[in-house]
């Protein structure tokens, strides 16, 4: 297929939330069907897709062109005092008193990173009124490397244009090309509005008088015409209006994907502004790249001159020395029994320092182990340790857990495996009243432009999608929340609004019988799985060797104070970040309340040191009272406890591991064969040893990858 003599050079993709609709895979479909070599993304006033769009627009052979629409503080001369003519009657009411508009392109990898700096300056560098925008002393101090466009209508030369202000245009015009040289361009847009063919002879003149390009652009919102309703429904939804009021904002059927033939046809009458998308795509020769992991220096002092080597070996073997005084040989009185017990923590402590010294992650535990040793010198309650760091001795002698991987059984192959190069990950529980605390301690340690936390993309889920749709239609909430209740809800594994219709009859009948419903449905599903709001990662942390904005954009969460990631966790990993663990707890909040309350009575409890023997408290357990207490006190395991009667801290550790999903059909075996009334089955004698703690029942990850060993000669690293 020929490449197309036209390249889209304004498109919002669905990372403009609730503004546009074109998904990346989408987009990467139509542009390999239409013959288009390249498209840039020009999101509003963020970069949350670059890395996204750049990936998979190089894997579908598109050339990604990063882009991003932002707004600049509006060009108000101080000769202008009054509106000169009034503005066109399509013009939204306030338009005029918007920033305006600008296009920026990326040229060169300068242009890129001066492009997150200037979204990330308009996401956290508020002005005095709390508005966002960016100054034209920015523009200018950050535009080295970026290609600008004038930004139509809603960019400050149109509307002065669109104001009778020429002269005012003019200066402004100059003020750009003063800033961006033989990088910018005058843009021209023919989306069939007032207001564009009021100013366009204007924007001619100008350009022709200063010998400035012209450029054409179809600013790009849905893909094809047949989403056009769905999409001004998704407009309403954003603004909170309905779809029959009359003052709303509003976009065309023009505002699609348009072929190069139909933009073609557009511009005939001057081609150079067709001509000139393809010279702007061949300029610009940079996109958002993955990059390797990037580990800010671990903490030691300047004088230090080992390696983060020999430091964690030194810290670990120390570290481990007194866990085994502490715990593993405590009550042993025995001596000669002391070098056969310790042997397996000492060896396991070197194949770990091996493998962590040969992956590269020395640093990775350092600075893990002293954030944490700097909250439990402060007080702040931290969790013993859970997911697969668990199974770390490195991490047991560092403190980063508190719970002896060889006497549970854990295998630190599922925390890092040899045979597969991917980054540590702790899960670290902190108390949640005081986890902020410890984020201001990293950032003190690292630098405050080196941490922030990780963004999240809420979507339009299926009954929320239905829900939007209902409101901004004007149906009646009590029919809508009827036809949400036939969608299947489950959070985990939503149910597609296409699916629910195929398989509830009820759902399919009101759709064939009443056409508001199938207008609803229709809208939805075209709706469904965009992204609506922007939120802030529960426990994600990235630490930078450098600062971020080097390396991705950064945004403002108006709930937190901690800046934000642009890229979501994926991709924020993906350009380079090493992504920490900080969870609130609110357990750990109310066993140190709890211990606080005690030391008021006198009563002092360790609890790291609680014995896990207690006959008094497996039978509380055993009678089901266990409101309050943690992964335990819901009425379903309530009623498992009381039917087990646990009497081990393994009993304990299988229900928790055993309620879920799939897994918990095994529950009614694991009773009864722990009460002898159901044999236990190996399957084979070898797998015994194995299998003999759960009763021949398979339940962790640990057990599989030893039945892969020991039946087909795995390494663990392999299983």
């Amino acid at each position: 297929m020929p490449c197309s003599e036209f390249v889209h050079l304004r498109l919002h993709t669905a990372y403009s939330l609730l503004e546009g609709a074109i998904k990346i895979a989408d987009l990467v479909k139509q542009c390999q069907k239409m013959g288009m070599p390249a498209v840039a993304m020009t999101d509003t006033c963020n970069l949350f897709g670059a890395l996204d769009f750049s990936t998979n627009c190089a894997q579908g052979g598109i050339q990604p062109i990063i882009g991003c629409q932002l707004a600049v503080s509006t060009y108000m001369p101080e000769s202008i005092t009054d509106l000169q003519r009034s503005p066109p009657s399509n013009l939204r009411k306030g338009e005029i008193s918007l920033p305006d508009q600008i296009i920026l392109l990326a040229q060169n990898k300068i242009g890129y990173d001066n492009l997150l700096q200037l979204v990330s300056k308009y996401h956290l560098e508020e002005n005095q009124l709390g508005n966002s925008y960016i100054s034209y002393d920015l523009l200018n101090l950050y535009g080295e490397g970026l290609i600008a466009f004038t930004g139509g209508p809603a960019g400050g030369v149109g509307k002065l244009l669109s104001q009778g202000k020429n002269k005012h245009a003019e200066t402004l015009l100059l003020k750009l090309r003063d800033i961006f040289k033989d990088r910018l361009y005058v843009e021209l847009m023919r989306h069939n509005l007032e207001t564009e063919r009021f100013i366009e002879k204007g924007l001619i003149d100008l350009a022709y008088e200063h010998g400035l390009p012209l450029i054409a652009t179809n600013e790009c919102y849905f893909i094809s015409e047949d989403m056009y309703e769905a999409h001004d429904a998704l407009i309403c939804i954003s603004e909170s209006t309905y779809v029959d009021q009359s003052e709303r904002r509003r976009l065309t059927p023009e505002h699609r994907l348009k072929s190069a033939e139909e933009m073609s046809s557009l511009f005939s009458d001057l081609p150079e502004a067709i001509e000139n998308t393809i010279l702007v795509a061949k300029r610009c020769a940079t996109m958002a790249e993955p990059c390797r992991p990037l580990l800010p220096s671990a903490p030691k002092s300047k004088d230090d001159k080992r390696s983060d080597d020999d430091v964690l070996e030194n810290l670990a073997k120390i570290g481990l020395e007194k866990r085994l005084q502490s715990v593993v040989l405590m009550g042993i009185d025995d001596f000669s029994k002391t070098e056969a017990i310790t042997k397996p923590y000492h060896e396991r402590l070197r194949f770990e320092l091996d493998v962590i010294g040969e992956m590269g992650f020395s640093g990775y535990f350092l600075i893990v182990a002293d954030f944490i040793r700097w909250a439990k010198a402060e007080g702040i309650p931290v969790g013993p340790g859970r997911g697969s760091g668990a199974g770390s001795v490195v991490a047991w002698a560092l403190t980063i857990t508190d719970l002896d991987p060889l006497k549970f059984g854990l295998l630190f192959e599922r925390f890092l495996n040899p045979e597969r190069i991917s980054m540590p990950d702790f899960d670290i529980d902190f108390c949640q009243e005081r986890r902020d605390e410890v984020i201001r301690y990293v950032q003190g340690k690292y630098g405050e432009d080196r941490v922030a936390q990780i963004i999240t993309f809420g979507t339009l889920q299926p009954r929320a999608a239905l829900r939007d749709v209902g409101r901004v239609l004007g149906m009646p909430y009590g029919q809508v929340d009827g036809i949400c209740k036939l969608v299947p809800n489950n959070p985990a594994n939503p149910t597609t609004l296409e699916k629910a219709i195929d398989d509830e009859p009820l759902l399919r009948k009101e759709v064939e019988l009443n056409a508001g419903v199938a207008r609803l449905l229709e809208i939805s599903m075209k709706l469904e799985g965009l992204y609506r709001h922007a939120s802030t990662h529960a426990a994600g942390v990235v630490i930078g060797d450098r600062p971020l904005t080097d390396l991705i954009p950064l945004y403002r969460d108006p709930r937190s104070d901690i800046p934000v990631t642009q890229f979501s966790m994926k991709w924020a990993e993906a350009a380079g970040l090493v992504k920490f663990d900080f969870l609130g707890l609110k357990t750990l909040t109310i066993f140190s309340t709890t211990q606080e309350l005690l030391k008021q009575r006198n009563l002092e409890i360790d609890l790291n040191n609680l014995p896990l023997d207690d006959s008094a408290t497996y039978e509380m357990l055993g009678r089901g009272e266990t409101t309050g207490v943690f992964q335990l006190e819901s009425s379903g395991m309530r009623d498992i406890l009381r039917n087990m009667k646990p009497d081990s801290f393994e009993d304990i550790i299988a229900i928790v591991a055993l309620y879920r999903p799939g897994p918990m059909d095994n529950i009614p075996s694991y009773i009864r064969r722990k009460h002898g009334t159901e044999e236990a089955d190996f399957l084979f004698p070898s797998l015994e040893p194995i299998l003999s703690e759960t009763y021949g029942i398979m339940i962790y990850q640990e057990q599989v990858m030893q039945i892969a060993q020991e039946l087909a000669g795995y390494t663990l690293g392999g299983a």
